[in-house]
C-alpha cells in the first residue's frame, strides 16, 4: 500500500485517494486534507429495507433507528454523553439498499468515534423500553405522513408507480406493519449487517495510511458468515397507461401532485443525459422548464419541480407540484405538456450550455468541504465510476449532445403513460 499525498489536481483523484481492501470485504477509502483539523467518516452496508418480509415493512428502518439506543459498553445516555462531550456527531441509519452511518469529529478524536461507530454498528443491545420508545416516534410520524399532502402524495406515487416492486413500499412502513415489530424481529435482522461489501471513506486532517489502520482496528476483525447476498431491485416495468389516484385529506387549502415514471439506474449508460434532461426540466435557475410554465407564466403552483432519483436501481424520475386544489387539471396538463416537449423536441443550444456550466459549478462547489469529498468518493466508489471519475466529469458533461439528451427524456418519460397522485381536499 503506498499512501500518495501530492494534490497534483484540485479534484481528487487516484493518486491522492489511498483505496484498500480488507481480507473480511470492507473497502477503505482514505484522502488527507489538513486544511482544518476535523475527520469526516462517510460509510455503508450492504443492507436495506429489500430485504424485509412484506409484512414487516419498515422493519429495517426500525432497525436503523435502533443501532444508537445502547450498546453492549455504553448505555443510550452514556453513548451520546461521550460523542457530545468531544463535540462530534455520529449517526446510522437504514435505507432500501444500504445502511449508512458517519461521524465528523476533530483528528485527534477519530479512535474514540471509529470504535464507537464500531459498537453502535457490531454490538448493538436493543433495549426494550427504547424498542417501544422507538415504536412511539414511528408511528407518530406515521400519523403525520397520513394528514401530510405531500408525503401522502410521494407514498402514493410510489405505490401507483412501482406496483408489486420493492419501492413501491414504503421503507418507513405502515402502522399496522410497525405495531407488528418485535424486539426479536429487530435483533434478528441486525443479521443482515456484516463486513462484506461495506466502504468506508476517511477524509480529513490524518494521514491516508493511520485512518486505514484505524479503520482495520476497529472493523478488520468483523465476521458475519451469515450475512446475505446485498439487496438488489429486479428492473422496473414501463408504464403502459396513465395510473392515477386521489387521497383525500379533509381541512387541507393546497393540494401536491406527484406524478413520473420509473427511471434510471446510476449504472445505466443514459444516466447522465437523463440527469441533463432533468435539470432542464425541473431544476436549473428557478426549477427549469416547470417553474416557469407551470409557477411563473400560469401561477398555477406554489412550487413545481422535478428530480431524478437514480441510485442501485431504477429509482423514479418524477414531477411536484403545489397547488390550489381548483387547479389541479390544469397544472397536470400544463406539466404533461412540458414532458410532451422534453421528449419530443431537442433542448436549445441555451440550455445545454446553461446546464453544463451548472453541472460543473455545482461539482467544484460540492468539494468545498470534507463532508463533500467523502461524499463524491463514497458515489465513485459504491456505484464503480472509477478514482478518475470526478476528473473525467467536466469533458463527459461537456461531451453531452442535444440528441442524447432528448433520446434519455424519452426513454423514460411518457406524456400519455404516468403515475399521477394527488392529495389534498378534495376527492374524484
Amino acid at each position: 500500500m503506498a499512501t500518495k499525498t501530492n494534490h497534483t489536481h484540485a479534484l481528487p483523484g487516484p493518486d491522492d485517494i489511498t483505496r484498500v481492501e480488507f481480507a473480511n470485504g470492507i473497502t477503505v477509502l482514505a484522502r488527507e486534507n489538513f486544511t482544518s483539523p476535523a475527520v469526516v467518516v462517510d460509510g455503508l452496508l450492504r443492507s436495506g429495507s429489500l430485504l424485509e418480509p412484506d409484512d414487516k415493512a419498515g422493519l429495517a428502518s426500525f432497525h436503523g433507528d435502533m443501532l444508537m439506543r445502547g450498546t453492549e459498553k455504553h448505555s443510550f445516555e452514556q453513548l451520546f454523553e461521550e460523542i457530545e462531550s468531544l463535540g462530534a456527531s455520529l449517526d446510522a441509519g437504514a435505507s432500501g439498499h444500504t445502511y449508512s452511518f458517519g461521524s465528523k469529529s476533530l483528528a485527534e478524536d477519530l479512535p474514540t468515534m471509529l470504535r464507537l461507530m464500531a459498537e453502535v454498528l457490531r454490538v448493538p443491545t436493543f433495549p426494550a423500553d427504547h424498542v417501544e420508545k422507538a415504536r412511539g416516534e414511528i408511528v407518530t410520524s406515521l400519523n403525520m405522513r397520513a394528514h401530510d399532502t405531500r408525503r401522502m402524495a410521494s407514498l402514493t406515487f410510489h405505490e401507483l408507480a412501482y406496483s408489486d416492486h420493492p419501492y413501491g413500499r414504503s421503507m418507513r412502513g405502515y402502522l399496522k406493519t410497525v405495531q407488528a415489530i418485535t424486539r426479536d424481529d429487530i435483533a434478528h435482522f441486525h443479521q443482515t449487517l456484516g463486513p462484506r461489501g461495506a466502504i468506508v471513506v476517511v477524509v480529513g486532517a490524518i494521514k491516508a495510511a493511520d485512518a486505514v489502520k484505524l479503520v482495520e482496528d476497529a472493523f478488520g476483525d468483523w465476521q458475519n458468515p451469515d450475512q446475505p447476498p446485498a439487496p438488489a431491485a429486479p428492473a422496473a416495468t414501463p408504464l403502459a397507461e396513465i395510473r392515477r389516484k386521489m387521497v383525500a385529506i379533509p381541512g387541507k387549502t393546497q393540494a401536491d401532485i406527484m406524478m413520473g415514471n420509473p427511471g434510471p439506474a446510476r449504472s445505466a449508460p443514459d444516466f447522465q443525459a437523463a440527469r441533463m434532461a432533468n435539470s432542464i426540466l425541473g431544476v436549473f435557475g428557478l426549477y427549469g422548464r416547470l417553474g416557469d410554465a407551470v409557477r411563473e407564466r400560469q401561477g398555477l403552483a406554489y412550487y413545481s419541480y422535478s428530480r431524478l432519483d437514480g441510485g442501485f436501481g431504477p429509482g423514479p424520475w418524477w414531477v411536484s407540484a403545489g397547488v390550489n386544489p381548483d387547479n389541479v387539471e390544469r397544472a397536470v396538463e400544463t406539466i404533461r405538456e412540458e414532458l410532451r416537449k422534453i421528449t419530443s423536441e431537442p433542448v436549445t443550444d441555451d440550455e445545454l450550455s446553461d446546464n453544463k456550466s451548472f453541472f460543473k459549478g455545482q461539482l467544484v462547489i460540492g468539494l468545498e468541504m470534507n463532508e463533500g469529498v467523502a461524499g463524491s468518493i463514497m458515489n465513485m466508489e459504491r456505484h464503480q465510476l472509477g478514482l478518475d471519475h470526478l476528473r473525467k466529469y467536466a469533458a463527459m458533461i461537456d461531451a453531452l449532445t442535444k440528441d442524447e439528451v432528448q433520446a434519455a427524456a424519452a426513454h423514460y418519460l411518457n406524456p400519455d403513460a404516468f403515475a399521477l397522485a394527488v392529495a389534498g381536499p378534495n376527492s374524484d
